[in-house]
């Protein structure tokens, strides 16, 4: 197969039936910039000034996160720089599949071991990240124009 016949296999909000679009760039931009929100928000709480972890959030991640494997100082610097480069790639359209890709299991991880009764909140943020890893950032993003 050529290179062409199998990127029309790729699932792309173009070459799906009945699609308009500018409404799938629309989705595919409020979802980065939703999603963007949320994660850089929480990032925010775990800084002071520029991105320096606060002590609270490494106790944060020592007391009420407990991540099993994983020391709470690296948890935490971790988790408080994903949060602040994501959202930053997401509103850029700038390696959106990756990024929804990672937001992914960190929303995973903390399904399963920081929040297991949050499950509305997470799955609706999933679905979200789903969409961009299937679909891409829609044709606002410099994704687009790196292809």
């Amino acid at each position: 197969m050529s290179k062409e016949e199998l990127a029309s296999w790729e699932p792309t909000p173009e070459n799906q039936p009945g699609s308009n679009p500018f409404v799938n760039d629309l989705v595919a931009l409020v979802s980065r910039v939703a999603l963007a929100a949320i994660f850089w928000q929480s990032g925010r709480t775990k800084v002071k000034g520029y991105l320096s972890v606060t002590d609270g959030a490494v106790e944060l991640f020592a007391s009420e996160y407990k991540l099993p494997f994983i020391d709470p100082g690296w948890a935490a610097h971790m988790a408080a720089y994903a949060e602040h480069v994501f959202p930053v790639l997401l509103v850029m359209g700038l390696f959106t599949k990756v990024t929804a890709v990672g937001m992914l299991v960190m929303t995973a991880v903390i399904q399963v071991f920081v929040y297991p009764n949050a499950w509305p909140t997470h799955l609706s943020w999933a679905a979200l990240m789903l969409y961009l890893v299937f679909y891409g950032p829609g044709r606002v993003s410099v994704d687009r124009f790196v292809r």
